[in-house]
């Protein structure tokens, strides 16, 4: 996921209109084209390809298998129901990650007005959806500790998917700047770009702190409290404090703390960015923004690798199909495998 800015240097407009290259720099004389230079020639150009092919790769196919596994394999309840919701938000975010590859690799978006909008949009969903399911399973866990009676009587999958429910729209509506503010540009040489063209700095900067505190900072400092008072709660119980649970919704919350945090930060700095080198803040721009993309392939491998439940029905599944395609056909009159 990556938030485009339009910034004004001093007498020069300096717009950046994808995400890992600026196309050109507007002055009072008219628009300088910069040279293009081949991805295959730059050598951070080819690691970030690189690594965004991996990250779809592996997160593509892993989050498929959390939800053929949480969805289909599984009995329903209100833990698997989060897994599932968040796999199916990160499925989501490597799904157009494709079309941000191409842009990578070829620096130029050849993909319309509307795949520019919808793909951002997309991606901003991901964002704000994951951090707050991960909020609604902090709140959850804490309640289910503090409470645990009344959470045996009035925890149901059906309030847990209307929750789920709600925290989707809620993320749809945050990413409605996405829709409003993206825009394809058409370059000097003839080459497209997809950007975000904030009308002004004002819109630009309310538009970055609201994501940050609605979509970081407050729902971390509500999960930092549910989290305190859970391991108050459980430091005697050592049963309880070393659920399966418990320790995989740690290590997700964890995971988007490393992989978001450093892209607020750095998304934060442009708002100021006469105050550091440009060639640094891009260049963090772009690592930083691989790190975000890792996050929705670390969530399927910490399910598989952490998550009890999730190994068994991986290995129970795989070898009954298996068994089932080796084996030899006989005549029978009933089946039990279809």
């Amino acid at each position: 996921l990556s938030f485009y800015f339009l910034c004004k240097m001093d007498d020069v407009d300096y717009v950046e209109y994808s995400h890992y290259n600026y196309s050109s720099i507007t002055t009072a004389e008219g628009t300088v084209s910069q040279h293009k230079e081949s991805c295959l020639k730059e050598g951070t150009c080819m690691l970030l390809t690189v690594i965004n092919v991996v990250i779809f790769l592996l997160g593509f196919f892993g989050n498929i298998l959390v939800i053929w596994i949480s969805g289909f394999k599984m009995r329903k309840t209100v833990n698997t129901t989060w897994y599932l919701s968040l796999a199916m938000s990160d499925f989501l975010f490597c799904a157009f990650l494709p079309f941000n590859i191409v842009n990578i690799a070829m620096k130029e978006w050849f993909f319309g007005s509307f795949m520019c909008k919808f793909t951002s949009a997309a991606l901003s969903i991901n964002m704000f959806s994951s951090i707050f399911l991960l909020l609604i399973i902090s709140m959850d866990r804490c309640v289910s500790v503090m409470f645990p009676v009344w959470a045996q009587n009035h925890r149901s999958v059906q309030k847990a998917s209307a929750v789920v429910v709600f925290a989707w729209l809620l993320a749809a509506g945050m990413s409605i700047p996405s829709l409003i503010y993206r825009q394809v540009h058409t370059n000097s040489d003839g080459s497209q770009s997809c950007y975000t063209n904030y009308d002004t700095t004002s819109t630009h900067m309310i538009t970055v702190v609201t994501r940050f505190i609605v979509g970081f900072g407050v729902p971390f400092t509500i999960i930092i409290i549910c989290y305190s008072i859970i391991i108050f709660k459980l430091q005697n119980n050592r049963m309880a404090k070393s659920s399966k649970p418990f320790k995989v919704t740690t290590a997700l919350i964890v995971a988007f703390f490393v992989c978001w945090l450093p892209y607020h930060v750095f998304v934060l700095m442009e708002l100021n960015h006469r105050q550091y080198d440009l060639n640094v803040l891009t260049t963090g721009i772009r690592v930083v923004s691989s790190l975000a993309s890792a996050n929705s392939f670390l969530n399927p491998l910490l399910y598989i690798f952490m998550g009890k439940d999730f190994q068994k029905k991986l290995k129970s599944s795989l070898i009954s199909k298996m068994e089932n395609a080796m084996a030899d056909e006989r005549p029978t009159t009933t089946s039990r495998h279809i």
